[in-house]
């Protein structure tokens, strides 16, 4: 018992001094679009060198950023969505933010279970409250349409009671169109060369895309619990 206390306590004090390195680095800087712009035509020539290592460089930096609750997630996305294109980008960032959600949760559930209650409570009782109604379907919708950032999804959900091979495959599935989106978006934001290029269908397209994307997703969501609700 003593021996689980003290390796809970040696990974906790391993993420908070990860957190701590984070915001004395001041690695943030990094996670914006301008710096995004800047560091393409590099990011782009290592990428054409170094196929492998940029790819899992890209998801072992995503995957620790999104387990540690660290902001920055949509950056990466974009970035990766400017790196690796469309089909390529969005396979690697659906597993990489899958991966690291579900380490996020892991950690609040076994870590990080009284902080997160105190932090988040108000939610939590709402969270449980959509789970005992809809079980695993709750959790799709909360990922579909994110009505709480995802960062807090994942802790709050690491106190609930769901297992967490449904935890994995419903944020996969839930998670995939809105990353979808984003990429494309990553990908557009790629290809400007000018101020002209702002304005470019593609891009439009994409930011269309983002804006009517949750207004859609709860449409359907929506018919989906009523034809569910119906005799």
């Amino acid at each position: 018992m003593a021996r689980d206390h003290i390796k809970k306590a040696s990974i906790l004090v391993v993420i908070l001094a990860l957190i701590l390195l984070f915001n004395l680095l001041n690695l943030g800087q990094y996670l914006n679009l301008t710096y995004l712009k800047e560091s393409q035509a590099a990011f782009a020539a290592f990428y054409g060198d170094h196929r492998m290592i940029t790819i899992f460089s890209y998801m072992f930096i995503y995957i620790t950023a999104t387990a540690l609750s660290l902001p920055g997630a949509a950056i990466l996305t974009l970035a990766g969505g400017a790196l690796f294109g469309l089909v390529t980008g969005s396979i690697i960032i659906s597993f990489s933010s899958t991966i690291g959600a579900t380490l996020a949760c892991i950690v609040s559930r076994y870590l990080l279970r009284d902080w997160v209650q105190a932090k988040f409570g108000d939610k939590l009782q709402k969270i449980n409250d959509g789970m005992e109604k809809e079980g695993g379907f709750y959790l799709f919708t909360l990922r579909l349409v994110p009505i709480f950032p995802f960062f807090i999804i994942n802790l709050v959900m690491g106190l609930t009671k769901i297992r967490l091979k449904t935890y994995y495959w419903v944020s996969q599935l839930g998670m995939f169109p809105a990353t979808v989106v984003y990429v494309n978006a990553g990908k557009e934001l790629g290809q400007i060369d000018s101020l002209a290029g702002i304005l470019s269908p593609g891009l439009i397209l994409s930011f269309v895309l983002l804006g009517l994307f949750p207004i859609t997703a709860k449409k359907i969501l929506g018919r989906i619990r009523s034809s569910r609700s119906s005799p």
